[in-house]
């Protein structure tokens, strides 16, 4: 993994084996970034994403392995009232079927393991601090603006 400033965006390319929401936590602590939001793609092997079922209360994971093209990741970074810093990622990926069709999945991103690289943009929030509390009605956590 390696990363570069230009201005306020911080700039990522990470190689074969890295994992990618573990990276941009990492990076988010060593530049002291408490709120942010990124975006990026690349290719993955191995991944775990993730749809919350309201019925049920409970989030229902997937996983998927093989060649995963990224097509599209979205987050941000926000902080607890003790500074420790939360991810909200979601990612889509295409990849082709045992019929060779091209797919599709997606959802929140617990885990996605690069293949051949991935290339990020963090965007820090400038003069102010995401914070993020419960929310009463739906018992998620949400932004506290």
């Amino acid at each position: 993994m390696d990363y570069k400033k230009f201005g306020d965006s911080i700039y990522v390319r990470l190689n074969r084996n890295d994992e990618i929401i573990s990276n941009i936590i990492d990076i988010c602590k060593k530049e002291n970034v408490l709120s942010a939001t990124y975006s990026g793609i690349g290719c993955c092997f191995d991944i775990v994403v993730s749809s919350y079922i309201p019925a049920k209360d409970e989030f229902l994971e997937h996983k998927e392995s093989g060649v995963l093209e990224l097509v599209s990741l979205n987050g941000n970074i926000s902080a607890d009232e003790n500074d420790e810093i939360f991810h909200h990622t979601h990612a889509m990926f295409s990849f082709h079927d045992s019929d060779y069709k091209l797919a599709l999945t997606g959802g929140h991103l617990i885990k996605a393991e690069v293949l051949y690289t991935a290339e990020i943009v963090i965007n820090p929030v400038l003069c102010g601090v995401i914070r993020r509390k419960k929310d009463e009605i739906t018992g998620i956590t949400v932004w506290d603006l």
